[in-house]
């Protein structure tokens, strides 16, 4: 009888702490108990373990167990200690050769025949395994998604007796093959199957290249969907610390499941106008993350903007200027990153028809006002580009004219990015205030045309800096070290509803 030492990790968030596995079995009555702030389902595991060790043709030790889960004060959850505790009683009782411990950390839940089931949140514990310098040993189910992280020696296992037999020398585990990088998909949604509306794929290709929010506005039918689901097709491809980052959040949510062929894939969220706070943003008793951190590295597009709830569009905020959303509970703390593309779509007026040559709208200036005050005037400002999507004629639906597909624009979009990753090893849309000091400086006649902007459209402090970091953009577009007036120009010509403030008819 003696004491045994095991690595394994928690899950906190998007992080997976080291908890260590201390297993005492000494004289005593029988017993086995567990501390170290375990919750319901850690507690169960004594009787996993009993029974998979019997199953197994182990000898369960016949004095008192005591398992400690340090540290104490870190809440332990679910399934996945069971692995450790299994072999932490065989190695204080020397059925296995607790040397060879050391260099591994298990995680894994029993079944009563021994065999390993699956858990959740593996990404982020194969992440922290490799920071440690450790191999991982986990259920065979998990490996896939664990051999994505490159340098990280994984070592797949579908029963208890064969981690016994690895430890005691008996048959090696053989490690985990990671898969091979996918190649990028062909774009489904292309760009030039949307016909017309060269402003909007204009404003498309600027939000892509500087990694601006953006809100289209127009009558049904116009575009303004296709419009949004053909960003992600411009975008430059993910490096592989971004998309395990976004691939990790996929893990520990529970509700994405991680396809390995796609992983390298930027998110693509839409969720429904119906979404409540905790959806959008994350949350519960146990917090987990919402459709904003489900959507990091990538794009979040709400359609019918000013139909969600206002509670809802406000909890936005925050995380717009951060890049992460803070969520707290009695119990629980976690952090969750949200460096999302915000893209919305919005219809004029209730009607949808507010300004169409139709002639079809009969919305007051007051039905409009009030509709348009769902959306608050802060959330507005932290948006980049406002857009106008108007109705195309017919003929122009018909015309087979040709237009710039969406590898032509990444290819532009890409440089730009380059760019501007180059000067500040950020996209345009992060800069400081600064940083859009260093990097945005206008020459006099820019500086009038930008006093005569903010005078005129009673601009905030926010907006002012939204108009150089997308100015920014529109110049590295041209390949322009300076930003001209005509850059700047643009750059305020997206602001459409700060000139339409003073008549939401007009």
């Amino acid at each position: 009888m003696g004491l045994c030492i095991l690595h394994s990790r928690a899950r906190d968030g998007i992080h997976a702490p080291e908890v260590f596995v201390e297993v005492h079995a000494g004289s005593g009555l029988p017993a086995l108990s567990i501390v170290g702030l375990p919750e319901l389902a850690v507690k169960e595991s004594r009787d996993r373990v009993r029974g998979a060790l019997y199953n197994g043709h182990f000898d369960f030790p016949r004095g008192r167990v005591t398992i400690n889960l340090a540290p104490a004060d870190l809440p332990k959850e679910g399934g996945r200690f069971d692995l450790p505790i299994a072999l932490g009683i065989l190695g204080a009782s020397g059925q296995v050769r607790a040397e060879r411990l050391g260099g591994l950390e298990f995680i894994g839940e029993l079944a009563l025949t021994g065999a390993l089931r699956p858990v959740d949140a593996v990404l982020p514990a194969a992440l922290a395994a490799r920071r440690a310098g450790r191999a991982l040993v986990l259920p065979r189910a998990n490996a896939d998604e664990a051999a994505l992280v490159s340098g990280l020696q994984v070592l797949p296992v579908g029963h208890l007796i064969e981690v016994c037999r690895h430890l005691n020398g008996e048959a090696e585990l053989q490690p985990g093959v990671a898969p091979a990088v996918p190649p990028r998909p062909p774009i489904a949604a292309d760009l030039a199957e949307v016909r017309g509306q060269d402003h909007a794929k204009r404003a498309l290709e600027v939000a892509a290249a500087g990694a601006h929010s953006l809100l289209l506005i127009g009558p049904p039918g116009t575009g303004k969907s296709m419009l949004a689901s053909r960003l992600p097709g411009i975008l430059p491809d993910l490096s592989e610390d971004e998309a395990l980052e976004a691939a990790a959040i996929r893990s520990v949510s529970g509700r994405v499941p991680l396809d390995s062929a796609r992983w390298r894939e930027r998110p693509f969220r839409a969720p429904h106008h119906t979404a409540s706070g905790v959806a959008l943003v994350g949350g519960g008793s146990n917090p987990r993350p919402g459709e904003i951190s489900l959507a990091h590295h990538g794009v979040l597009f709400l359609d019918e903007l000013p139909e969600f709830d206002r509670r809802v569009l406000e909890v936005l905020r925050e995380p717009l200027e951060s890049g992460h959303i803070n969520i707290s509970r009695a119990a629980r703390q976690a952090r969750f990153p949200a460096r999302f593309q915000l893209v919305a779509a919005m219809n004029p007026c209730p009607c949808g028809y507010l300004g169409d040559s139709s002639g079809r709208c009969h919305c007051s200036a007051e039905v409009v006002a009030r509709y348009r005050g769902r959306i608050s005037g802060p959330l507005l400002d932290r948006i980049d580009l406002q857009v106008e999507v108007p109705r195309l004629p017919p003929d122009c639906l018909q015309a087979a004219t040709a237009a710039a597909t969406s590898e032509t624009v990444r290819a532009r979009v890409v440089a730009a990015r380059a760019r501007a990753e180059q000067r500040a090893a950020k996209p345009n849309a992060a800069l400081t205030p600064r940083e859009i000091e260093r990097d945005c400086a206008l020459d006099a006649n820019g500086r009038a045309l930008l006093n005569q902007a903010l005078q005129r459209l009673a601009l905030s402090a926010r907006a002012y800096h939204r108009i150089l970091k997308v100015a920014r953009t529109i110049a590295d577009l041209a390949g322009s070290d300076a930003i001209s007036p005509l850059h700047l120009s643009e750059a305020i010509g997206y602001r459409r509803l700060d000139r339409g403030q003073a008549d939401p008819r007009g």
